[in-house]
């Protein structure tokens, strides 16, 4: 076919309200993002993002972190509480007690080796020493200028803002117990503290007003198993909170980047299928706005694909839609050829019996306009039929058909109906064995009648008609044969033409309508088989009659 030329103002047919708003629909979509974009798009991106938030919980690496924070700090304070346990203690073994100034002395020093807050409670639970008061006592304070922070870019900022969101959400933050530091501070403000005073090791995690959190552990002063005091030591996490906010920006800038690539590739996707949906949905409305203009589909086969697999369906519909629309113009205008010749026919006689005459003239136009009647009733009836095939054949349920027997029925039919000079008709079906192919039965035996009524027709006074019925492959071979004057070489094809006549010497013209063989063959290739004529020759290589076979897929 060739390429077409649209012109989107002009159209075919009349546009009515719903057609117009139809085409408004069609052009807002051209302009704004395809749907299945959208759809592809949102599918990819909502996978992305559910697996981007699930790392962004990290509430496992975070607990992890948190636990090796514990760890530190339970190792640092099981040195602090031995240490105290065995110099900061004195008197005799029955009234062993802490002495505040040797172990105010030692949480001076360890805990500036170890960095962390150090707080010491007697066995009574009052607070006796903490390292921050002891550390920032008696001591010059300096002031230096720090080195302004680096400038953040926009992503950065932006993935920071969307960290500090996360977490602001997360449950972790919101079941968190407050931490206070009440004055004066006792063992009871903290639980862990109670049950270091009983002997046992507690820790906790608590959030500070301002949305830092403390982590703090309680370990036992112990001499001789018995306990002194307690011990609490405690650390911002700050570090963890900065750790997991840095690996959420690694996370976040990744999925910026993903997100990116994602919107591409499914931008594309989606593309590759819409784009070439709508180039097809256009063409098939400019089919549907002009079905008389041959319109070129979009040729998509060479993407191995659904997209290919439906632009070759709709080509090859649009083909045969094309070809039964040429077919069925071809076939008016044989049928407006074939009837206005006995109408101009009928005319003239009846013009001519007008005008008056002899009887014997009068008797001869009444014989030819009976004639012609009845030749354009024929006519008539024969288009009607060959009308109605293809409506039949798309509507019909087929069933196993047995040629052998509908072949001898119709043969036992034509033997009953002919005259002493009709041909005489033998059937070979070989073994006899049943061929069966699935069919319409009625237009099976209209295809054989016709074939049988032809060789009739062309056969001489008692001539031979032969019908061999067998097998080749998986196919059922029908051979009708005649004495008759056979078909001449360059008109094998033209016979099943429609209005195709030859007439054997002697015969009426206009008995036969010439559309018996073209409706065979269309009945022929409707059941995926095929029909040919060929010429019978003997020895000599003289033309010794026609022959007609058919080939049918045998039934499964």
């Amino acid at each position: 076919m060739n390429g077409y030329i649209a012109d989107k103002n002009t159209t075919s047919v009349a546009e009515g309200p719903g057609e117009r708003l139809r085409r408004q629909a069609v052009q807002a979509r051209r302009r704004l993002l395809s749907p299945l974009t959208l759809r592809v798009l949102a599918v990819n991106v909502l996978a992305l993002a559910i697996l981007v938030g699930g790392l962004l919980f990290l509430g496992q690496y975070r607990e992890s972190l948190f636990d090796a924070k514990v760890a530190a700090l339970s190792t640092n304070g099981a040195i602090i509480a031995g240490a105290l346990g065995e110099g900061a203690v004195g008197g005799p073994p029955e009234s062993i007690a802490l002495h505040v100034e040797i172990a105010t002395d030692f949480i001076r020093r360890l805990s500036q080796l170890t960095g962390t807050r150090v707080r010491l409670f007697d066995e009574s639970g009052v607070l006796v020493a903490d390292s921050r008061v002891l550390l920032s006592g008696d001591r010059e304070v300096r002031a230096r200028m720090l080195v302004p922070p680096a400038e953040d870019g926009y992503l950065s900022k932006a993935a920071g803002w969307a960290s500090d969101l996360i977490s602001e959400y997360l449950p972790l933050g919101s079941t968190l117990p407050l931490y206070r530091e009440p004055s004066p501070m006792v063992a009871g403000d903290f639980p862990e503290v109670l049950h270091a005073l009983e002997g046992e090791t507690g820790s906790a995690q608590r959030r500070t007003a301002d949305g830092r959190i403390m982590v703090t552990v309680a370990l036992p002063v112990q001499r001789f198993k018995k306990v002194l005091g307690a011990l609490l030591l405690s650390a911002s996490g700050e570090d963890i909170e900065a750790g997991v906010r840095e690996v959420r920006l690694a996370i976040l800038q990744v999925f910026v980047l993903a997100f990116a690539i994602t919107v591409m590739l499914s931008v594309y996707l989606a593309a590759t299928i819409a784009r070439p949906v709508r180039r097809l949905a256009e063409v098939a409305d400019i089919v549907r706005r002009g079905p008389t203009r041959r319109v070129a589909i979009p040729d998509f086969t060479s993407r191995r694909d659904e997209i290919g697999d439906l632009s070759g369906a709709l080509g090859d519909m649009t083909a045969a839609l094309y070809d039964r629309i040429e077919a069925i113009e071809a076939f008016a205008a044989d049928v407006a050829h074939e009837v206005r010749n006995p109408i101009t026919s009928i005319r003239s006689a009846v013009e001519l019996l007008a005008q008056g005459g002899d009887l014997q003239r009068q008797e001869k136009l009444t014989a030819i306009i009976q004639e012609d009647v009845a030749r354009l009733d024929r006519l008539i009836g024969d288009i009607a039929d060959a009308s109605r095939v293809d409506a039949e054949l798309a509507r019909a349920e087929v069933e196993p058909v047995d040629l052998v027997q509908l072949i001898r029925t119709l043969v036992g039919i034509q033997r009953e109906t002919g005259s002493r000079e009709s041909p005489n008709v033998v059937v070979d079906a070989g073994s006899e064995a049943p061929l069966v192919v699935d069919g319409i039965e009625g237009r099976l035996g209209q295809v054989m009648r016709n074939l049988l009524a032809n060789a009739v027709t062309f056969s001489p006074p008692r001539g031979l008609i032969r019908i061999r019925v067998s097998r080749e492959n998986d196919r059922a071979r029908i051979t009708v044969e005649d004495d008759g004057p056979g078909i001449p070489d360059d008109m094998r094809e033209a016979v099943f033409e429609r209005f195709y006549t030859e007439r054997p010497e002697g015969e009426a013209f206009g008995v036969h309508s010439g559309l018996g063989l073209s409706i065979s063959r269309q009945i022929v290739v409707a059941h995926g088989g095929g029909i040919r004529a060929e010429n019978r020759r003997n020895e000599d290589g003289d033309v010794a009659g026609a022959r007609f076979i058919v080939e049918l897929p045998l039934s499964a």
